[in-house]
């Protein structure tokens, strides 16, 4: 393990690999073209999210419209949540909610592919209130690993409300986990709840049973890594990472394939149609994508690789950071931990110097998975 554990520096969250998605017999008594009416108790809630709607609140101050034509679903919003949040900012979260000004397209008939995409926002709930399940922040070691943080821990307060929400510094309010005050506002009765779509055009739904489980275990084994440090702009705090996988980190949760009902992406095919699940277990909302997501829209919400927010930490950036004396290469008294003990491998040339060509090519032939993978 501890020769992996540098790629996880330059990928913590990697490309996820290919797997088709696993069939379900289950009847949810639900239909997911728009044929069936959806109830609500509020008078002026729409009945159907699949067609045309408007989200207003006076009291939230949401405005949220979402018209369909043709092939196209647009959501234009303000990106203010139409229910309670919790107090920001607070101790964990320094943030004020604030409007947005978001638009987003969804394929009306997206297209299933089975190859799972890694995508940093993968998907908006009905109130136009955005999906992000990662984190910006990592935990780096001395020794020289690197460990991505969960939002759902509790080593490290983010400041996430009841929720299992925050607000980025430009304002923006979004759901890392299992988004309470929307489950509870579109229930309709059934154990399926529709609560937004996936980038790809698919629908994102939540089991109120829990009856549809995740395909991500806990790896076994203890972590590595000593004198290892959490920074943001407001502290700075000594951590341990040593012990068992307990889900602190994205790198402690391994895909095994068929061990759950759900695939790579949380995603699965109920009465023929292929639908995301938000669950309260990892990966709570899907790091991935298994429709077909266009170029303009990779680029938008950060597909392979992009930067934002929550992005992964590239190769470019730890590059720049180990390059102290700003020659362009790295050289074995720069780099530590695992990267040092891999050197050789990676120098291809064998001139004792790293290049980012090198780096990028070495780390491409060992870049493990969010999780990483075991059938």
């Amino acid at each position: 393990m501890k020769n992996n554990l540098f790629f996880y520096a330059i990928a913590m969250i990697g490309i996820f690999s290919f797997v088709s998605c696993n069939g379900h017999k289950n009847t949810a008594g639900h239909t997911h073209d728009g044929s069936e009416n959806h109830s609500h108790a509020e008078p002026e809630t729409p009945k159907n999210y699949y067609g045309n709607y408007t989200l207003k609140d006076a009291n939230y101050g949401t405005e949220t419209v979402v018209t369909v034509n043709g092939s196209t679903r647009t959501m234009r919003t303000n990106a203010l949540p139409n229910h309670k949040t919790g107090d920001f900012p607070n101790q964990g979260n320094p943030n004020t909610i604030s409007a947005q000004n978001r638009t987003y397209t969804f394929p009306v008939n997206p297209k299933y592919t089975g190859n799972a995409q890694w995508i940093r926002e993968p998907g908006v709930a009905i109130n136009g209130i955005k999906f992000e399940p990662g984190t910006a922040e990592v935990v780096e070691c001395e020794t020289g690993e690197n460990y991505r943080v969960e939002a759902l821990q509790d080593v490290i307060d983010l400041g996430l409300d009841f929720n299992h929400a925050h607000v980025q510094p430009t304002g923006a309010y979004h759901y890392h986990g299992t988004p309470t005050s929307v489950i509870e506002n579109f229930d309709t009765g059934e154990d399926l709840v529709h609560i937004g779509f996936a980038h790809d055009g698919f629908p994102m739904y939540y089991s109120k049973s829990g009856k549809y489980k995740p395909s991500y275990k806990a790896i076994s084994g203890d972590r590595e890594g000593e004198d290892c440090t959490y920074e943001n702009p407001h502290q700075s705090m000594d951590i341990s990472v040593g012990g068992h996988h307990d889900g602190t980190f994205t790198s402690d949760f391994e895909y095994v394939d068929g061990s759950g009902d759900l695939d790579e992406c949380n995603g699965i095919n109920i009465d023929g149609k292929y639908m995301y699940l938000v669950t309260a277990e990892f990966p709570y909302v899907s790091r991935c994508v298994m429709g077909e997501v266009d170029a303009d829209k990779q680029r938008e919400v950060g597909m392979q690789g992009g930067q934002g927010q929550d992005g992964p930490p590239n190769i470019n950036e730890l590059f720049i950071k180990m390059d102290t004396n700003k020659d362009g290469k790295l050289s074995k008294a720069e780099v530590k931990g695992p990267l040092k003990e891999n050197f050789d491998r990676i120098d291809a040339n064998h001139d004792g110097m790293l290049t980012k060509e090198e780096l990028e090519n070495g780390g491409q032939q060992n870049r493990p998975r969010p999780g990483g993978r075991r059938n």
